[in-house]
């Protein structure tokens, strides 16, 4: 049993994770595409004292078909760029972890690395990045470099919920999740290439930058070679937070994310099936300190939420989410949080359904709700996202390794 306070992160997609989000009368359609939403979803989040928003993002239009686009005109269709939408909200916010999703395939680890690098500068040490690849033949249309054969799922057996890839499509699983690998152990060498003083900025000698103080990376992988180093100073938290939503259907089952980041996001449907869960990722062989646990759920909160849940499900039902769907009140919610984080998950990843009603319920309920409870902060408490997850101070590798020499 645990004490420690539970982390909280809400996932924005738009107008809510249900398909007929949008069409609630309490959301403006209008408004989607436009800064005044996002900058009052995430003056929201700030508000209830969240430890971090991720941003939705993708390499083609949504869709429901796996194969390609559905060409359904009854859902929201488009997105802004992730990333350059999380640095236009970070002057907007003070507190709250900005983690944009940006995917590693058919895009340049370099050209990702930088833009999470400056979303750190602006925010002054509030960036992440939700790593995410692309196994859609019809999003490598897109790009015209490679080709990408469609994916074969079938039902995994011993969960009716999910899909499973087949033997062919899962050996191109492993290559994709092998070159993000590549690609966040690239950025990870670019965000470490600036020493912390490498800018020297002395006018008098006429000095900007210790050029001793920047670092060649040297990467050569499968997919692509890297020389640097970055053209964009060490960010302040000298490693950005890296995320990245792992179901347990890659090769090798959480590998990506014990290699590579700090947090991981899980879609468990009960209490036991997350002691299963964390249990694997503890078992994936891991370097420094330990992964996050976050869990996944798809929430509908509120004392109206079922009325409202059920007008949605008659516009337009929704297809079985990779993420438990919870309904029901605040109370109710803190309820499922707590029991769940006995199985040892530390924090949760709440995926609202309408937008933004679900996620007043969020703050201006659950959030209450649990630190009426104990098991929430009342105020922030650290001024960067590692320090609201409680992570360590990231090492430079190259300093570290210069100050071993010497």
């Amino acid at each position: 049993m645990t004490d420690a306070p539970v982390h909280l992160a809400v996932a924005l997609d738009g107008a809510g994770w249900h398909p007929a989000a949008w069409r609630d009368p309490a959301v403006d359609a209008r408004e989607l595409f436009t800064a005044r939403h996002w900058a009052g979803l995430v003056a929201e989040a700030e508000r209830g004292l969240l430890d971090l928003v991720t941003i939705e993002d993708s390499l083609g239009l949504q869709s429901t078909r796996l194969d390609g686009p559905d060409g359904r005109t009854d859902q929201v269709r488009g997105r802004f760029d992730a990333v350059l939408l999380a640095a236009a909200l970070a002057p907007l916010t003070t507190h709250i972890g900005l983690v944009p999703t940006a995917t590693t395939t058919h895009t340049e680890p370099f050209h990702v690395a930088i833009g999470i690098a400056s979303l750190d500068h602006v925010s002054l040490g509030r960036a992440g990045w939700r790593v995410q690849v692309s196994g859609r033949g019809w999003e490598a249309a897109h790009f015209g470099r490679r080709e990408i054969p469609a994916l074969i799922p079938k039902r995994d057996t011993a969960d009716r919920r999910r899909w499973e890839p087949d033997e062919r499509s899962r050996e191109l699983v492993g290559e994709l999740f092998q070159e993000a690998a590549d690609a966040v152990e690239v950025a990870r060498r670019l965000w470490d290439s600036w020493e912390d003083d490498a800018e020297i900025r002395d006018v008098a000698t006429g000095r900007f930058i210790d050029r001793d103080k920047l670092h060649y990376i040297d990467f050569t992988g499968s997919r692509f070679s890297v020389k640097g180093p970055s053209i964009t100073p060490r960010p302040p938290q000298g490693q950005p937070v890296v995320t990245v939503l792992d179901h347990g259907g890659s090769a090798v089952p959480y590998e990506l994310p014990a290699r590579s980041a700090d947090v991981v996001f899980v879609t468990p449907h009960g209490r036991d099936h997350a002691r299963d869960i964390v249990e694997q990722v503890r078992n994936v062989p891991r370097d420094g300190h330990p992964l996050k646990v976050f869990a996944d759920l798809l929430v509908h909160v509120g004392d109206d939420a079922a009325d409202r849940k059920a007008r949605l499900d008659e516009l337009d039902p929704p297809p079985e989410s990779d993420a438990f769907t919870f309904t029901g009140t605040a109370a109710e919610l803190a309820d499922l949080l707590l029991d769940w984080r006995e199985s040892g998950i530390e924090g949760y990843r709440l995926r609202p359904g309408a937008l933004p009603l679900d996620l007043e319920g969020i703050t201006r309920q659950l959030v209450p709700e649990l630190q009426r409870r104990g098991a929430f902060r009342r105020a922030y408490e650290a001024a960067t996202l590692r320090g609201h997850l409680g992570l360590p101070p990231a090492i430079n590798r190259y300093a570290s390794q210069k100050a071993d020499i010497a």
